[in-house]
């Protein structure tokens, strides 16, 4: 999608739509070939209106999902605004439907305008097809690479959380070792012996399962990474 197109093409839009707005009212001041020559103006203009919706609406396709969901509903606020100055027109002159239709001019453009509208929606209708599809492939690849650094920060997260955690569990081992170092003191040997060991044995059991923690988020970690990118 070429944000400059659209930009063109919605500028266009407006400029179309402030004009035929006022058409309504001026209809009801006027009478005869003024009327006419008036009811076939807004016939034109609400002919490119509907064209340049459509050169916007063919731009929105290769664009991101957010920008596509939140442009496309104010493109249907557009039509539904010609919609009503369509029926506005209607009531403003009884004989809007068939004056349009008997003088020719139902779809067809002023030739200056539908000059403008054409070359604003040049690029889109000659863009080739395998470009189109790159340039949707590669829309899709920065989605897929947004997600997967989503994933890695969330990771990294948990890894900082787990760490965290595994040295407040090692500060407060060493805490209950010293207390119960100072415990041994006061019993006999063997069973000052015997608890020095079970701590031990603790502080290392508890050593190896921050260890295995740590090597299961690294390995996910790991695996996110390979099968957002290396995987095909």
């Amino acid at each position: 999608m070429s944000s400059e197109e659209f930009e063109k093409l919605h500028e266009m839009y407006k400029s179309l739509y402030d004009e035929l707005r006022l058409m309504p009212e001026r209809a009801l001041k006027c009478h005869g070939e003024e009327r006419k020559r008036l009811v076939r103006t807004f016939d034109e203009r609400q002919g490119e209106a509907e064209e340049v919706l459509q050169g916007m609406d063919d731009e929105l396709r290769l664009a991101p999902a957010s920008f596509r969901n939140a442009m496309s509903t104010k493109l249907r606020l557009y039509r539904r605004d010609l919609g009503k100055l369509q029926r506005d027109m209607k009531s403003s002159s009884p004989g809007f439907g068939s004056s349009s239709l008997t003088g020719g001019h139902a779809g067809i453009y002023s030739a200056q305008n539908q000059e403008s509208v054409s070359a604003a929606l040049s690029v889109t209708h000659t863009e080739p097809t395998h470009l189109q599809s790159q340039r949707a492939l590669l829309l899709q690849g920065t989605e897929s690479l947004n997600s997967a650094t989503q994933s890695i920060e969330r990771s990294q997260r948990i890894a900082a959380e787990t760490e965290h955690i595994g040295s407040d569990i090692i500060e407060e081992l060493g805490e209950q070792r010293e207390q119960l170092d100072r415990t041994r003191n006061r019993v006999s040997p063997e069973s000052g012996l015997r608890l020095s060991t079970e701590v031990d044995l603790k502080l290392v059991t508890n050593k190896l399962l921050l260890a295995v923690i740590i090597i299961m988020e690294l390995a996910i970690l790991g695996a996110v990474v390979y099968l957002k990118f290396f995987r095909k």
